[in-house]
């Protein structure tokens, strides 16, 4: 891990283990010896990609310096029922006091992988690519957005200070002063720096033209209907990217990369996804 990213991470595992009173665990220090030691296994419950092996490292590492893990799968691999994922080595105290925290990033990382590498799947042998969208976890996304990628997606802006998006709600805010989209990309362009791209999202072809025409980089297709993708970029005519947003579900996302958009965005990557089923197996070896 670079070094900024593995101090954020750090920072992040290091909540989840206090959230967890990882360090008071009365059930384990009332049950389990202290020399106890033994062998964990991580082990796929449901078919998926991997994603947050490393987060599961640092997890046990945390909790117990002297704990041993064993990764034996990398982040992107495929799952299978049964498949073994790592193993950790050493006090069971230890095993036990990191499980769950362990468990539930990788669970729900590896939800966001396996549920991201569906839609790319479905928009195989097009142009399109699957983008994520900043509905996230709180204090996670910089780890979700880390899964999307795991799965094969593509990450869309990080956070508002990573690129201008000109959304419905600003372009309201500024017909009330009169100002239109046009008026909108001019300002962007004026104020902001020369190296931010600048996004309108749009909800008919003639506002896509207008804003390609204003000199917008990006049009985000909003909520539009096949059809009426299909005509926007046809005018547009690969002038600007255009990204297609709003309602995509695995069901529609071929149909919407069959348009000719260049990116299709999904708040479901993140915002609604399944964690995958990954248990974790303690086989006790010595007692003092």
């Amino acid at each position: 891990m670079e070094t900024g990213w593995q101090h954020w991470v750090e920072e992040t595992v290091n909540r989840a283990l206090a959230e967890d009173s990882a360090w008071g665990d009365v059930t384990t220090q009332a049950l389990i010896p202290a020399d106890a030691e033994g062998r964990a296994s991580l082990i796929a419950r449901s078919p998926g990609v991997l994603a947050g092996i490393e987060v599961a490292h640092l997890v046990f590492t945390m909790v117990d310096s002297s704990l041993r893990f064993g990764a034996l799968l990398a982040d992107g691999d495929r799952l299978q029922p049964g498949t073994r994922i790592a193993t950790v080595d050493g006090r069971v105290s230890g095993i036990l006091r990191g499980e769950r925290v362990a468990l539930n990033f990788l669970q729900r990382l590896s939800g966001i992988a396996t549920e991201t590498n569906r839609y790319v799947e479905a928009v195989q042998g097009t142009k399109a690519r699957v983008v994520d969208t900043r509905k996230t976890t709180p204090g996670l996304r910089l780890l979700e957005k880390y899964a999307v990628r795991a799965g094969g997606g593509q990450n869309h802006r990080g956070h508002l200070g990573d690129g201008i998006l000109i959304k419905d709600n600003h372009l309201a805010a500024l017909r009330a002063a009169g100002l239109g989209i046009r008026d909108a990309v001019e300002l962007a362009r004026t104020k902001a720096p020369h190296t931010l791209k600048v996004e309108v999202e749009v909800t008919s072809v003639e506002e896509a033209l207008e804003a390609v025409e204003a000199g917008t980089d990006i049009v985000m297709l909003d909520n539009m209907g096949l059809e009426d993708m299909r005509r926007a970029v046809r005018a547009i005519g690969g002038r600007v990217l255009i990204e297609a947003s709003g309602g995509v579900t695995l069901d529609s996302v071929k149909a919407v990369a069959e348009t000719g958009v260049d990116l299709i965005s999904v708040g479901a990557l993140t915002h609604s996804v399944k964690a995958l089923d990954i248990s974790l197996e303690v086989e006790p070896s010595r007692q003092g």
